[in-house]
């Protein structure tokens, strides 16, 4: 952009903002007197919390931590102060607001395995979603493709700021941009999508035997490069743009986030993962609690969804509050996410409420959306918990993370506001108004 500073633009919708590094601001920013949840360790009362390059420079209790000269500082007694929540399982910007079939992109379904296919070409920053994420705390996503397809291609991890899906790209120290995962589905889903087009998987059959030949091909991809690169005689192989990702998840650069609920479903996911030795996520896995002990026997972790009204689909019919309690009863990484449009984003820290409701302690609820969510993102050296070095990523709380009368009042990415309930905008996409602008056309004077 031509202007290095904040750019507004209306989109009719949503008012979104591109941020520059020359935005982060250059003068230290302390808040003080609030309890902070640094989730690495316990809470701290009457904390203190210095933010300063878009990172945590200092926390601490009041007293314990020196303020920086020059710093602009804060009193927010009586509040609490989180990590920026990390939703592991997301679709906004693929399955924007409003969802006509024009912004339903999260499916390719014209054949049943695409891991060619990448999540950040169809993200549409300006989605209303993404806004809305943000009023409910969410500092970062990964947002995925659908579960229509055996393997439905390559997931974005994305911070939620800017105007274009390069600004809320994550990068590494060098600049590089982050690699995502690879979004994979079995039981219902692939099934249903594909089932009366004359083609595979029409079975639970097919879509097994439709993952085992994905990775057994971009076994032989592999192999074909390795003489090639051993002798360096005749043409190189053909580049094949699916098999490439595949070869990443094979080598455990590139994680298998893996849609799936039934018992004998997850089961089959283990299966294969034994086989081909890949890093995989199990996402949903509503009935995980009852091949507990086989998950935590092989390390795999799990994100769970919570929702107060389940049902839909039959593979889906035991879901309840209960899974992330007992999972992390049995020694299970547990992280939680909204799955958006299941889940509105908004929503997020009531889903780790339900939770708690259901027997997961309020520690590991607190860390199923924050430092949980983001190793299993790969993230967790930069986000997920309030400690000096990392992101200043975190979010305002008008009290106890888990009440139901709580609120978030302000949202933080880099150190950079990006969420504030006193803006009437803002609030409007917190409450979810920002659909009814146009009967109340006295409220929609805050955006420009």
């Amino acid at each position: 952009m031509k202007n290095p500073g904040r750019t507004l633009r209306h989109t009719g919708l949503a008012l979104v903002f591109s941020m520059s590094a020359a935005e982060i601001r250059a003068e230290p920013l302390v808040l003080q007197g609030a309890t902070l949840f640094p989730v690495a360790q316990g809470p701290i009362e009457n904390g203190v919390l210095v933010i300063e390059g878009g990172r945590i420079q200092a926390i601490g209790a009041e007293g314990e931590v020196r303020i920086p000269r020059g710093a602009s500082v804060r009193d927010v007694s009586g509040l609490a102060i989180l990590p920026g929540l990390v939703d592991t399982h997301s679709h906004i910007g693929l399955y924007a607001r409003p969802l006509v079939a024009a912004n339903r992109d999260g499916n390719e379904t014209t054949d049943p395995v695409t891991p060619e296919m990448r999540a950040l070409d169809a993200i549409w920053p300006a989605d209303p979603a993404i806004r809305m994420a943000r009023a409910g705390g969410i500092t970062t996503a990964n947002i995925m493709p659908g579960s229509g397809n055996v393997v439905g291609g390559q997931t974005a991890y994305l911070k939620l700021r800017g105007e274009t899906v390069e600004a809320m790209r994550i990068r590494d120290p060098q600049g590089r941009p982050v690699r995502g995962g690879m979004k994979m589905a079995n039981g219902e889903n692939p099934k249903r999508a594909h089932d009366g087009l004359e083609a595979s998987p029409a079975t639970r059959m097919g879509v097994a035997f439709l993952e085992r030949k994905v990775f057994v091909d971009a076994e032989g991809y592999g192999e074909k490069w390795r003489r090639y690169e051993k002798r360096r005689e005749g043409d190189p192989p053909a580049r094949d743009l699916g098999l490439e990702p595949m070869l990443e998840v094979l080598s455990g650069d590139r994680v298998v986030h893996h849609h799936t609920h039934r018992a004998d479903d997850i089961l089959t996911v283990l299966r294969i993962q034994e086989e081909f030795g890949h890093r995989v996520v199990l996402q949903h896995a509503t009935e995980a609690y009852l091949v507990a002990d086989e998950i935590a026997a092989r390390g795999v972790s799990v994100s769970a969804i919570v929702v107060d009204s389940p049902g839909g689909k039959h593979e889906a019919m035991n879901l309840g509050f209960e899974n992330p309690g007992l999972l992390e009863a049995a020694g299970v990484p547990v992280a939680l996410h909204t799955d958006d449009l299941i889940t509105s984003s908004r929503l997020f820290l009531r889903s780790a409420a339900l939770a708690v409701r259901g027997g997961m302690s309020e520690s590991g609820a607190l860390r199923a959306v924050t430092l949980e969510a983001a190793r299993m993102l790969d993230l967790d050296d930069r986000l997920g918990s309030l400690e000096p070095g990392k992101d200043a990523d975190f979010v305002l709380l008008s009290g106890p993370p888990f009440s139901v009368r709580t609120r978030v009042l302000e949202t933080w990415i880099d150190g950079v506001k990006v969420f504030d309930v006193s803006d009437p905008a803002d609030l409007r996409h917190q409450t979810g108004g920002f659909q009814v602008m146009e009967r109340y056309p006295e409220l929609s004077g805050a955006a420009p």
